[in-house]
C-alpha cells in the first residue's frame, strides 16, 4: 500500500498532489495519481479507498463523505463513493458527479471513471479500451490493473482474471482484494482447489476482516458443504454483526435445507440491523427469493412490493424498475401472463421518465425488448419472439456487449426448443451464461427432448448444485430440477 504524507496543511493547487503521488515510496515505480486540493481530503480518501477494497463499507462511506465535504470537487472521492452506495440512486448521483469532474482530474483518474461510466451503459469494449490504456500508463500500479481484473470478470472471462491476478500479485503479494477476486474466478472456473487457496490467502492477509470468511463461505456453499459455509459466514458477523453479505449468504444454506423460515428470520435480522433503506430493501428482496424458493409466490410478490415503496419513497427509479422486473419473472412463473406484461413496461416506463442518462435508458428498452420475447415465448407467439430476438441480437451485437450476446443466445435457445429443433437449443444453449441456472435448466430440457437421458440428469444435477448465493433465477428453477431429476433418477 502507498505511504501518504499528510502534513495537515491546505494546497490550492491540484498539481502538487499529483506530484506527492507519482511515486511509490515501497518500490520506487510509479502509481497513478490522486488529485485533490486538501492533503487532509487526500489521507481520508485513501483511508476509505482501504476500507472499500476490504470491503467495510460504513467506515468507508464515512471517510469519503469527509473527503468530498472538504473538496467538492474531488473526482476519485465521489467515484468510489458510487461504489459502495447502497442504493442505485445514490449510486448514480455520485458517479454522475464524479463524471463532470473529469476535466480536473489526470488522465488516469479519467480513464477510471469513462471506464465505469462505460459499463453502465452496457459499452464494455470501451470500457476494455480505457482499461488497457490505464495499465499501458502505469503498469506497475496494482490498482491500475485491478480495474481491468475487474473488467475482465465482469465479462466472464475468469482464466484472464487468473492471469491478470498473478502479475498483480507480482507487483504487490500484499494486496488482499486480488485474491479475493482469485478466488471467485477458480470457483466459477470449477476449480474448487485453487479457489480455496486463494480464499486462504485472503483469510491469512486480513485475518480480522469479515470478506475473507465471507468469500469462503461461499466457496462451501458453492461446494454443497452447508454446514460449513454457516459456519464461515458466522466467523465474519462475528467481526462485522451487520455484514450483510453473510447474513444474505447464511439464509441461502438455510433455503437449500429447507430451512425455510429460519432463512427469512436470518434476513429478518438482516432488516432490523439496516442503517438505510437501501440496505433494508436488500433484506426485502432477500426474503422475497425464499419465498420463491419454497414455492410461496403470492408472499414473494407481498415482499417485493414492500421494498418497491421503500425505492418509490426515495425516488429510485432504478430499483424501482428492478423491483417490477422481479415481478415480472414470478408472474411468468405463475402463468399470469398479462400481469407480466403490465410491469415489465411499468419498468421501462420508471426508467423512461427518470433523471437517469440516456444510455441507461437505452438499455432499459432493449432489456424490456429481452423480457417481452421471453413472455411471447410463453403464450406461443413465435412470431413475435423470433421478430423481438431478431431486434435483440441485433441491437446487441452492433454494440458488441458479450454479456447481452449471451442473452441472445439464450433466446435464440428458447425458441428453437419451443420448435423442438432440440440440437439447434443445445447449440445456442453453450453459447449463454453458464452463470444464470435458467440456461443450465433449459439444457436440460434441450436434452430431455432430445430423449437423452443421461445429459438430461447431467444439466438437471447442475442446475440443483449450481448453489449460489440468494439468486432470484436459481429460486425460480432450483426445486423444478431437483423434482425432475429425483424422477428420472427414480425411473433407471
Amino acid at each position: 500500500m502507498n505511504r501518504f504524507n499528510k502534513t495537515g496543511r491546505l494546497f490550492h493547487l491540484p498539481v502538487l498532489f499529483v506530484i506527492l503521488m507519482l511515486i511509490d515510496c515501497s518500490g520506487g515505480k510509479e502509481k497513478m495519481p490522486i488529485t485533490t486540493t486538501s492533503d487532509e481530503a487526500l489521507g481520508l480518501f485513501v483511508e476509505g479507498r482501504d476500507f472499500s477494497e476490504r470491503l467495510w463499507t460504513r467506515e468507508a462511506i464515512d471517510r469519503f463523505d469527509k473527503a468530498i465535504a472538504i473538496d467538492s470537487e474531488f473526482a476519485m472521492a465521489h467515484l468510489y463513493r458510487a461504489l459502495v452506495a447502497t442504493s442505485p440512486k445514490e449510486y448514480f448521483e455520485y458517479l454522475d458527479k464524479a463524471g463532470t469532474l473529469v476535466d480536473k482530474a489526470s488522465e488516469a483518474e479519467r480513464l477510471i471513471i469513462l471506464g465505469v461510466e462505460a459499463g453502465n451503459h452496457a459499452n464494455p469494449m470501451q470500457q476494455l479500451e480505457y482499461y488497457r490504456k490505464l495499465v499501458e500508463l502505469y503498469p506497475d500500479d496494482e490498482r491500475a490493473r485491478f480495474w481491468l481484473v475487474n473488467h475482465y470478470f465482469s465479462q466472464q472471462e475468469y482464466n484472464l482474471v487468473a492471469e491478470e491476478a498473478e502479475k498483480i500479485i507480482d507487483i504487490n503479494s500484499k494486496f488482499s482484494p486480488i485474491y479475493n477476486q482469485l478466488g471467485y474466478a477458480y470457483r466459477f472456473l470449477g476449480d474448487y482447489e485453487n479457489a480455496e487457496k486463494a480464499f486462504q490467502k485472503y483469510i491469512k492477509l486480513i485475518p480480522d476482516d469479515p470478506n475473507p470468511y465471507d468469500s469462503y463461505a461461499d466457496l462451501l456453499m458453492k461446494m454443497g458443504k452447508y454446514g460449513e459455509s454457516i459456519e464461515s459466514y458466522y466467523k465474519a458477523l462475528k467481526l462485522d454483526e451487520t455484514f450483510a453479505a453473510s447474513h444474505i449468504g447464511i439464509a441461502a444454506n438455510l433455503n437449500y435445507l429447507d430451512k425455510y423460515e429460519d432463512a427469512r428470520d436470518q434476513l429478518r435480522e438482516l432488516y432490523d440491523l439496516a442503517a438505510d433503506d437501501g440496505l433494508r430493501r436488500n433484506a426485502l428482496l432477500a426474503i422475497a427469493v425464499s419465498y420463491v424458493d419454497e414455492g410461496k409466490l403470492e408472499q414473494a410478490i407481498e415482499t417485493i412490493d414492500e421494498a418497491y415503496i421503500l425505492a418509490e419513497g426515495a425516488g429510485d427509479a432504478a430499483a424501482m424498475a428492478n423491483d417490477l422486473v422481479q415481478k415480472g419473472y414470478i408472474y411468468l412463473e405463475m402463468e399470469k401472463y398479462k400481469k407480466a406484461g403490465e410491469v415489465f413496461n411499468r419498468a421501462l416506463q420508471v426508467i423512461e421518465e427518470s433523471s437517469l442518462q440516456e444510455e441507461i435508458k437505452v438499455n432499459a428498452r432493449r432489456n424490456r425488448l429481452y423480457n417481452q420475447t421471453r413472455l411471447s415465448l410463453l403464450k406461443h407467439d413465435l412470431k413475435t419472439a423470433r421478430d423481438n430476438s431478431i431486434e435483440f441480437r441485433k441491437q446487441v451485437e452492433e454494440i458488441n456487449n458479450p454479456n447481452q450476446i449471451r442473452r441472445a443466445h439464450e433466446l435464440a435457445g428458447l425458441i428453437a426448443l419451443e420448435e423442438g429443433n432440440y440440437d439447434m437449443a443445445i447449440a445456442e444453449f453453450r453459447q449463454t451464461s453458464q452463470q444464470n441456472p435458467l440456461n443450465l435448466f433449459f439444457m436440460a430440457r434441450s436434452y430431455q427432448g432430445k430423449g437423452d437421458v443421461e445429459k438430461t440428469k447431467e444439466w438437471l444435477k447442475n442446475t440443483v448444485e449450481f448453489n449460489s448465493s440468494i439468486n432470484m433465477a436459481y429460486s425460480l428453477v432450483r426445486k423444478k430440477a431437483k423434482r425432475m431429476l429425483a424422477q428420472l433418477e427414480q425411473r433407471n
